[in-house]
């Protein structure tokens, strides 16, 4: 069954759903940040049908969040790379990861990668935080408002009156 597109969708969760795709492309984007980039090391990791596999990185190639370089010629060979845009979904899984082990979503208890300070070997979390204080801003303060160009309808639900 073929997932319905929500491109030209007014909203940037729809938007980073569309260019990511599926389930399958977390996956890839995870391993991909963890350093694998051959398709049989892609392939290895996540367990993928090698078609489901092919699909998926074109449609992550096409969206702009990998890229493809070749690394031999005799046969052809290329490997896959987060480019800038790929590699800025790092909190999107560092969220993901941290639901994933507060809620045992793997089943087992605990988790099966830290993300900890590279100088004081602490552990790390996901934050709100203020970009002209530098200091985070606990949930309970975050509120919500409409953007520049956000429509009537998402204006009224989050309260705007003009």
């Amino acid at each position: 069954m073929r997932a319905k597109s929500f491109a030209g969708m007014t909203c940037s969760v729809a938007g980073a759903l569309e260019a990511i795709g599926d389930r399958w492309a977390v996956l890839l984007l995870r391993d991909l940040s963890l350093g694998l980039s051959k398709y049989d090391e892609l392939q290895a990791s996540t367990g993928m049908p090698t078609t489901t596999l092919s699909t998926r990185l074109k449609h992550l190639e096409g969206s702009g969040l990998i890229e493809r370089r070749p690394y031999q010629d005799n046969p052809p060979r290329h490997d896959y790379r987060l480019t800038d845009k790929g590699a800025d979904l790092w909190k999107v899984l560092t969220a993901l990861r941290e639901w994933g082990d507060r809620w045992d979503a793997n089943g087992l208890g605990a988790s099966t990668i830290e993300l900890v300070d590279g100088q004081t070997g602490r552990p790390l979390v996901l934050a709100l935080v203020d970009p002209q204080t530098g200091q985070a801003v606990p949930q309970a303060r975050a509120r919500l408002r409409p953007g520049p160009i956000a429509a009537p309808g998402l204006r009224r639900r989050l309260g705007e009156t003009q």
